[in-house]
């Protein structure tokens, strides 16, 4: 007869003792710590660019730009995760003093991975939807180009997308424009 192992789950505060100890970094879902995996050249490229895109955007504004050692807070859904590039324009709020854990993003990017495009796409965005501070959600595909924006509005999220390497679209919440051809930079297929 096979035994069923039982599901340790932890609190949030037992989560972040030990997520702040690792050696490596993992989402905090439904109590349950579940490893990140290592990301690929083109994804490094995808996220590097990304960011460094809306760094020189705002060398002359308050917004910050976070890579994917920025955790973030989804209180509503329980989850903390990692998001590729996060943004905030508004004054950062953090979970404590250890100024680790972001509460109030404006813009969240996500690289697509094969291995993570479903969770992106679907439970990790609905979560996404209960920030109240976040007004904009991108992914952006490594296996093609492909950039996917989602806009909040009032009561609903609205899609565009762009595939040309000649599309240049407006992040209007953070007053920023990206150019496919600077976030696909170097990104060979």
């Amino acid at each position: 007869m096979a035994t069923v192992a039982a599901k340790i789950l932890l609190t949030p505060e037992e989560y972040l003792v030990k997520e702040r100890k690792a050696e490596f970094k993992s989402e905090y879902r439904d109590g349950q710590i579940v490893a990140m995996p290592g990301a690929s050249r083109p994804h490094n490229l995808l996220s590097g660019n990304i960011f460094g895109e809306f760094y020189l955007q705002f060398l002359d504004r308050t917004c910050e730009v976070y890579t994917n050692d920025m955790r973030v807070k989804v209180s509503d859904s329980g989850l903390y995760t990692y998001p590729d590039v996060v943004v905030v324009c508004d004054e950062p709020r953090f979970e404590d003093n250890h100024i680790d854990t972001l509460l109030n993003p404006n813009v969240i990017v996500e690289v697509l991975s094969s291995s993570t495009e479903d969770y992106d796409r679907h439970e990790k965005f609905l979560s996404y939807q209960t920030l109240e501070s976040l007004q904009e959600y991108i992914l952006v595909a490594q296996n093609g180009v492909h950039v996917e924006q989602y806009i909040r509005q009032i009561d609903n999220w609205i899609q565009r997308e762009f595939r040309s390497l000649d599309d240049v679209f407006q992040i209007a919440s953070i007053e920023c424009k990206l150019a496919l051809r600077a976030i696909y930079a170097k990104v060979q297929f």
